[in-house]
């Protein structure tokens, strides 16, 4: 079975498991004071595994059936049997790496609270973007861009609201995420960033 499907699947449980047991919920949220202070450090992982509400958790997952499976296809081909293990080291990273550093920022802010696996799911649309960055992306199945155009929309977007914090979302979560996906893709299959730049200059709008 897809590793993807797998993650999926677990998110999913722990997330409905989480709604319905108040302690589940505030043990795996990720507070950065209890985890600097208290070193309760699983809340890092365990955070990407639990989510705010049905329409959270149905967009992360949404986007991460089509981009992780894509991701988890190309590692198979370039990386052969290690490919699976690659691949859950890679989510299981990026879960974590995406939200170190908020959280180190506001390690002695008790009151800060973060949940869900966006920061990993945008790992995964960025290496497939490095992949593949001439392939279509559709928002909301009408408004489709390739895949380098939007990744750019996404990082100016993600950074002006990651300083801006009006909608209480961790914007900065996806753009390190966005980043770590890229950089992780690139020092497995190294050739994938000339492969890239190929790409991008053969590109033709029209």
């Amino acid at each position: 079975m897809s590793l993807t499907i797998i993650f999926i699947g677990v998110t999913v449980a722990i997330s409905f498991l989480a709604w319905n047991n108040g302690s589940i919920l505030y043990g795996f949220t990720m507070n950065p004071y209890q985890v600097f202070h208290k070193k309760e450090v699983w809340r890092m992982l365990t955070s990407g595994f639990i989510h705010s509400g049905y329409a959270h958790l149905g967009f992360n997952m949404f986007t991460f059936y089509f981009f992780g499976r894509v991701v988890e296809q190309i590692f198979s081909y370039v990386l052969g049997p290690s490919a699976n293990a690659t691949y859950i080291v890679f989510y299981v990273s990026a879960v974590i790496i995406s939200d170190l550093p908020v959280a180190y920022r506001n390690r002695n802010n008790p009151n800060y609270n973060s949940l869900g696996a966006s920061g990993a799911v945008s790992a995964m649309v960025f290496s497939s973007i490095l992949f593949m960055p001439l392939n279509d992306i559709c928002l909301y199945a009408i408004f489709c861009l390739p895949g380098f155009i939007l990744g750019i929309v996404y990082v100016i977007y993600s950074y002006y609201q990651g300083r801006n914090m009006s909608d209480n979302i961790n914007h900065e979560a996806h753009l390190y995420g966005a980043g770590y996906g890229l950089l992780f893709s690139l020092v497995i299959y190294p050739e994938a960033g000339p492969a890239f730049f190929e790409q991008i200059l053969s590109y033709r709008p029209f």
